[in-house]
C-alpha cells in the first residue's frame, strides 16, 4: 500500500520524510508482530531481549547498567523489566560480592527454558515471515543501509 494512503495524507511526502516515516512504520510493524507472538507467553519484546542478553552470559551475572547498555530499546526501564522477570522466576538477583550495594542479575533455569523454546518460534518462524519478501541480496543491502543511517 502506498505510504500516503496508509497514513491518510492527501499530498505526496518529500523523499526524506517518506524515508523516515517508512523506517518508523517498518520498525513498529516488526515490533507489533513479535510482541503478538510473545503475548501468549506473557512476555514483552523488551523482556525477551533481556532474557537473550542474560542467556548469552552463560551463567555469569550482569549488573543493570550492563544489561541496559546491551538492550535494543535503550529507552526501556531496565529496573522495572528486571522486577517483572524476577516475579515470573525467569531472572534472579545476585548480590555483588565486592560491593553489596550493587545488584547483578542472571537468568534462571526457568528463564533459559522459556527463551530456548521461544527461539524456535521467533527465529525460525516469525522472523522468516517478516522478511519473506526479501531475497539475500536485498537483506544485505537493507542491513547496510540501516547501519549507514545509524552511523
Amino acid at each position: 500500500m502506498k505510504l500516503e494512503k496508509l497514513i491518510k495524507v492527501n499530498k505526496p511526502l518529500g523523499l526524506s520524510k517518506r524515508t523516515v516515516v517508512n523506517i518508523i512504520l517498518a520498525g513498529n510493524h516488526v515490533s507489533l508482530r513479535l510482541n503478538n507472538v510473545l503475548k501468549p507467553y506473557d512476555i514483552t519484546l523488551q523482556q525477551f531481549n533481556v532474557l537473550r542478553i542474560l542467556r548469552g552470559q552463560h551463567g555469569k551475572a550482569l549488573n543493570l547498567f550492563e544489561v541496559q547498555e546491551r538492550m535494543i530499546n535503550k529507552n526501556s526501564n531496565s529496573t522495572r523489566l528486571i522486577d517483572k522477570l524476577v516475579k515470573k522466576n525467569y531472572v534472579k538477583r545476585v548480590e555483588d560480592r565486592q560491593n553489596r550495594r550493587k545488584i547483578q542479575v542472571s537468568i534462571t533455569s526457568q528463564g533459559l527454558d522459556l527463551i530456548n523454546s521461544l527461539d524456535e518460534i521467533v527465529d525460525n518462524n516469525e522472523e522468516k515471515k517478516i522478511i519473506k519478501n526479501l531475497n539475500k541480496a536485498e537483506l544485505e543491502q537493507l542491513n547496510a543501509l540501516l547501519e549507514k543511517i545509524r552511523d
